[in-house]
């Protein structure tokens, strides 16, 4: 899955979590995948207005909420590095494809 939008073509998703070895690398790479793919979402459905962008940054803050459960039963957990991290990567998406987007809204139904 190849992102064309130039900002984000080497962004390096999760970053901060990839750096620690409090995270399972393989659940990092998960969630790296799913920002990925929020991407291609994007891009694909060409989202219009903030309401269209939330409903495609929720179904991945969903997968986040089950993706947690992997972390806790690694002995890890999204926690607030975690948190804010994927947040900032979710913000920096919506940024990069022309969205001025609350940062809260867009994870709004996280349970991490």
């Amino acid at each position: 899955m190849s992102i064309s939008n130039p900002t984000l073509q080497h962004y390096p998703f999760l970053a901060e979590m990839a750096r620690d070895s409090y995270y399972p690398p393989h659940l990092v790479a998960k969630g790296q995948q799913l920002l990925t793919a929020l991407c291609a979402s994007i891009e694909a459905q060409a989202p219009q207005d903030l309401d269209a962008l939330y409903a495609l940054t929720h179904a991945t803050t969903e997968q986040f909420n089950s993706l947690a459960e992997a972390f806790d039963e690694q002995g890890s957990e999204i926690e607030t590095v975690a948190r804010e991290c994927i947040g900032a990567d979710v913000a920096a998406i919506a940024t990069a494809y022309g969205f001025d987007a609350d940062i809260e809204e867009l994870i709004s139904p996280r349970d991490w």
